[in-house]
């Protein structure tokens, strides 16, 4: 972030939208604007109401991306139930995609020719950098085939690592024992246990949800017992912080 501030301030604001009502999204997108802000960049909160139609949200959508004064712009997801979210982000052109959502730029990024990385694949490369890991020997195993975290990072380290092993939520973990480094989205409070793990691994968590008691912000890896890892990230303040500073710096890379 300091890096930013040294950086001519983009002059176009940065867009966030958020397409019905929902706690949560309303929460990561204060965030994100109270990070632009921090940085004096002008950031839009937009709400959409999930009662329009697919098209009209898509049509909603590509008149926020398309004004002049707009650099980029990020949909909050996941979208309300029954939304094609390929259909809505879709109408963000790819020099305004931020998240490196739409088909055009993750298409591109896959062919190494988009201007920015999807946001999820620079948390990875930037803790790796961290911990002074090189992966091109390694095995890892990226826990979740999901379309924000999963899928960009496990086509990502195809081409770095040694081996990748793609494990879907509800398949066989035997395999996380063979894993030197373990990458996890799915979402479910201490999935991953320390006893599943290959002693000396590193273990990057983007998961997030409540704990049984309902009260705190709990990752994929149960962290009660983890004295034999490498390094993890914690949940909250691991890959979150990391993320947002990332998608800063792609809007700052798509308006110089």
């Amino acid at each position: 972030m300091d890096s930013l501030r040294e950086q001519p301030k983009p002059k176009k604001y940065l867009a966030g939208v958020i397409i019905g009502q929902d706690a949560a999204s309303e929460s990561f997108q204060s965030l994100k604007k109270r990070v632009a802000e921090s940085l004096g960049l002008d950031y839009r909160i937009y709400h959409l109401d999930e009662a329009l139609s697919q098209d009209k949200l898509r049509e909603e959508v590509g008149k926020l991306a398309n004004q002049k004064t707009c650099g980029g712009i990020l949909v909050q997801l996941p979208l309300p139930s029954g939304i094609n979210r390929h259909y809505v982000v879709n109408a963000i052109p790819r020099d305004k995609d931020v998240d490196v959502l739409g088909e055009r730029a993750i298409g591109a990024f896959y062919n190494n020719r988009n201007r920015v990385t999807p946001p999820a694949v620079a948390v990875v490369e930037e803790i790796l950098k961290r911990a002074d890991l090189e992966v091109k020997d390694k095995r890892v195993a990226v826990v979740g085939a999901g379309f924000l975290i999963g899928r960009p990072i496990a086509m990502w380290l195809t081409h770095k690592a040694l081996e990748v092993d793609v494990i879907r939520r509800g398949s066989n973990y035997e395999t996380l024992r063979l894993a030197d480094l373990v990458i996890c989205g799915v979402g479910k409070a201490g999935l991953i246990k320390a006893e599943m793990l290959k002693a000396g691994a590193g273990v990057i968590d983007f998961g997030y949800s409540k704990n049984s008691d309902d009260t705190d912000l709990v990752g994929d890896l149960d962290v009660s017992n983890l004295e034999n890892l490498r390094f993890y990230t914690p949940t909250p303040g691991g890959t979150g912080p990391i993320l947002v500073a990332k998608l800063m710096e792609n809007f700052y890379k798509l308006n110089h």
